[in-house]
């Protein structure tokens, strides 16, 4: 019999519109004749499937759908929602308690690398290079010039916890910086103050699954604006992505270990995507995505095509992995 999967996409976050688009990806991936395969859209209390044109309410009791008279359960989950609450834990420990497995990791790890300050103090307790970013909260005092003092400029402004460069400010004068404050503190109570980092930007995914650990080519990002934005993610025409990046084989190789080092550490599970930069012969971590963008233009898929996989090849072996693991 086939087992039903549903891939949920949406969230509450400013990156909805991503996560519809990383959600139709990897809806259309998901192997259709091993599965049948549901579309859920998810937005504050409102959860939908999406069916024939039509849209049928989930009942968040047993997590089910009513379909021509039957109920309909799910055996898997893909989570496809970047932000809250696919990329916190607050679905994943929602899920928990259905017990459905999904495609991501545990709510301790997603709670952890979400808090972009909390996880990058975690991991450096490790010994992973990471940045050492200031964190400021609304409503409470700081001395403006002692935090440019610490970190310098230029510097970044962005939310503590936001992903895809919504709220992103780069400062290159003291003049800037409170219209910087201004902008993050709109997206997140917490917002952070970092270094500029001068060198080569760089991201890498990963997954492992059993015993298998495929870590996949790194990629050189070289956006064609300030820094990588949200347009510059999103828009093929606004960056630079070359895979695999023109590091040295060295370099290449301790990126790679970096990414699956810090992998075990957060304890992670299903696509992890690492970023940071090289600058010189340092390599310098900046934060852990653990739902990354799938969608056409997004980096894990190109990844995964110059490895010569199928996407839907690694979506099965992580949903058969995940299913296993849970019974």
């Amino acid at each position: 019999m086939k087992r039903n999967v549903v891939v949920i996409a949406g969230g509450n976050s400013s990156e909805y519109g991503v996560s519809l688009k990383s959600g139709e990806h990897i809806f259309a991936e998901v192997d259709g004749e091993k599965y049948n395969k549901y579309l859920m859209i998810l937005r504050g209390r409102d959860w939908h499937i999406e069916l024939e044109g039509q849209q049928y309410p989930v009942d968040k009791n047993d997590f089910s759908f009513e379909y021509q008279g039957k109920k309909i359960t799910f055996d898997f989950a893909y989570i496809t929602i970047h932000g809250n609450p696919g990329e916190n834990g607050m679905l994943q420990g929602y899920l928990d308690m259905m017990a459905v497995p999904y495609s991501t990791c545990s709510v301790l790890c997603e709670a952890l690398t979400f808090d972009k300050y909390t996880c990058t103090n975690y991991l450096n307790g490790f010994g992973i290079h990471t940045t050492h970013p200031v964190m400021l909260t609304r409503g409470q005092a700081f001395d403006k010039d002692a935090v440019l003092e610490t970190v310098g400029l230029p510097c970044f402004v962005k939310p503590n916890a936001e992903g895809s460069s919504f709220g992103v400010s780069k400062v290159k004068t003291a003049g800037d910086f409170d219209a910087a404050l201004k902008e993050a503190f709109s997206k997140c109570s917490e917002i952070l103050v970092e270094s500029f980092i001068d060198g080569t930007e760089f991201t890498c995914g990963l997954y492992k699954v059993g015993g298998k650990k495929v870590v996949m080519p790194v990629a050189e990002v070289i956006p064609k604006k300030e820094f990588f934005d949200y347009e510059a993610k999103y828009d093929a025409k606004m960056s630079d992505e070359i895979i695999p990046g023109r590091f040295t084989e060295e370099i290449t190789e301790r990126i790679q270990e970096m990414a699956s080092e810090v992998y075990d550490i957060l304890r992670c599970e299903g696509i992890v995507r690492i970023d940071g930069f090289v600058r010189g012969e340092d390599v310098i971590m900046l934060e852990v995505n653990t739902t990354p963008g799938m969608t056409a233009n997004s980096f894990v898929p190109k990844m995964v095509r110059v490895m010569g996989y199928s996407l839907r090849e690694v979506i099965t072996e992580i949903i058969e992995d995940k299913m296993k693991v849970r019974r």
